[in-house]
């Protein structure tokens, strides 16, 4: 794939941005409560600028990677600072910079250990950011584990339901994971011959059939768990439910997608011929994942677990997309990512502004939302509408693409899929009437609507998912860019 080196480091400037505003508040005082805010507002402000620029700066006629970066590190191991853009995780910063962006704004109302909430906050996202534009597979998992370790304390400290449980689950099931994908990248590493972690040059090297089927169920399982591909997914609608709001956005927006992302990027393109022999295994957990999360998602009472049961079926969507090893299906697959990550930090934006103000997210306590609140349920409502595929937003295109490559094939599981779907669209509607517009219960009518400084970051996340749901061109004719070198290389 061709390399185009930058003219202006832009990348690291991405990936530093955070990095600079953790400095900063290090030398702040908790007191200074206005100040931290705002720093880290102007951080993730830049890094959200900078993902907008390398998005609509990657040129489609040129191809391959660009923005490219690349220093030796350790040589004698073949590691190096590599780091680059394409068209399958451009998309992808750019999700990470909008719900950090919308996340910092989301809290800021908050006023416990205000200064190291934001500290942990920017040392996640610098994690994301690194694991979505790195080239080199030890600095692909280094930033992998940067990205997950500070979600264990943002959890821990400012969590809610169960937060303890949570983030003990959560630790033990990403540390399963990370037990997985070592030696699934150590027997690549070790076997490929050139002592190098350049994923580049790795994909070209003929690894044997028996190796890449043991590597890549090693790392499709061990990413796999972040991914929450059924039955692994246990850690994440309890997760969803104790994180504090910002940290749901991010956690459901971003940070499941860095498994899905990294089946793509490491497992799909290092392992292809392990792909072909588990594609019917990861069809089947994909499939079993869609309609299962619809159908737990029917029992439950709480809004949280409801969309974080909802979570787990839109994320089988992205599994049964990149089993297909079609354009199409890894198109729809990549959107559904971007599409997926903006639709539930808006979820959760919503969700996290009624229970800060009802201290309440049982469905049947809030009947009649819509008369107390329009504006914050039209946030939510609009999050349904996205979550049931309704056309003109940018779920619709990834769900269309996906299930048309699936039902071509995988037919059986393809139609299950799409029962399943429609079953969880007429569920999502029937929880926004029983919340939203039967008789108001009388504890609420008193409260006031979300005023317009809280309602930016909701307005910006409904902007993008309309922007691409009317303009999904925009979107994929970026990611096909990269999709069809990378099907041929399968």
């Amino acid at each position: 794939m061709a390399e185009h080196p930058a003219s202006f480091p832009v990348l690291t400037c991405m990936l530093l941005s955070p990095v600079v505003g953790i400095a900063i508040l290090l030398c702040l005082k908790e007191e200074q409560r206005f100040l931290i805010r705002a720093v880290a507002l102007v951080a993730a402000g830049i890094s959200f600028a900078l993902s907008i620029y390398t998005f609509a700066g990657y040129d489609k006629q040129l191809g391959g990677i660009q923005f490219v970066e690349k220093y030796d590190w350790v040589k004698a191991f073949g590691i190096s600072y590599f780091v680059g853009v394409e068209g399958m995780n451009a998309p992808l910063l750019l999700l990470t910079g909008i719900v950090i962006f919308t996340g910092v704004l989301t809290m800021w109302e908050l006023q416990h250990r205000v200064k190291e909430y934001f500290i942990f906050q920017l040392a996640l996202v610098t994690g994301v950011f690194g694991v979505f534009m790195s080239y080199d597979l030890f600095f692909f998992f280094l930033f992998y584990e940067i990205a997950v370790v500070p979600m264990y304390v943002l959890i821990l400290v400012w969590g809610s339901t169960r937060r303890i449980y949570a983030a003990m689950k959560l630790t033990l099931y990403l540390m399963a994971g990370s037990g997985l994908i070592i030696p699934g990248m150590l027997l690549l590493y070790s076997s490929s011959g050139l002592f190098t972690f350049d994923m580049l040059k790795l994909h070209g090297v003929p690894f044997s059939p028996w190796i890449q089927n043991v590597a890549f169920v090693l790392l499709f399982l061990g990413f796999g768990v972040l991914a929450a591909v059924w039955p692994f997914h246990t850690w994440s609608p309890v997760g969803h439910v104790a994180a504090p709001t910002a940290v749901s956005m991010l956690h459901a927006g971003v940070l499941m997608k860095l498994g899905s992302f990294a089946i793509l990027r490491v497992a799909m393109y290092l392992c292809p011929l392990g792909f072909q022999y588990w594609a019917q295994f990861m069809a089947l957990l994909a499939a079993i994942g869609i309609v299962y999360g619809v159908f737990v998602g029917l029992a439950q009472t709480d809004l949280k677990y409801v969309i974080g049961y909802s979570s787990v079926s839109h994320m089988g969507i992205v599994s049964l997309g990149l089993a297909t090893g079609t354009v199409d299906g890894l198109n729809g697959a990549v959107f559904q990512m971007f599409a997926h990550g903006v639709m539930t930090a808006l979820f959760f934006s919503a969700v996290g502004f009624i229970y800060d103000r009802t201290h309440t997210r049982e469905i049947h306590e809030l009947g009649g939302f819509s008369r107390i609140m329009p504006v914050a349920s039209a946030f939510f409502i609009t999050a349904a509408l996205c979550g049931a595929g309704v056309p003109g937003m940018a779920s619709f295109w990834a769900e269309l693409l996906v299930m048309v490559a699936a039902v071509k094939v995988f037919p059986i599981r393809g139609l299950l899929a799409i029962a399943a779907l429609v079953v969880g669209a007429l569920f999502a509607l029937r929880v926004v009437q029983t919340t939203f517009y039967n008789e108001p219960n009388p504890k609420f009518v008193h409260f006031e609507d979300v005023s317009p400084f809280l309602g930016l970051p909701r307005m910006i996340l409904i902007g993008f998912l309309v922007f691409f749901g009317i303009f999904p061109q925009y979107m994929l004719g970026l990611i096909k860019t990269s999709i069809v070198p990378f099907i041929q290389g399968l």
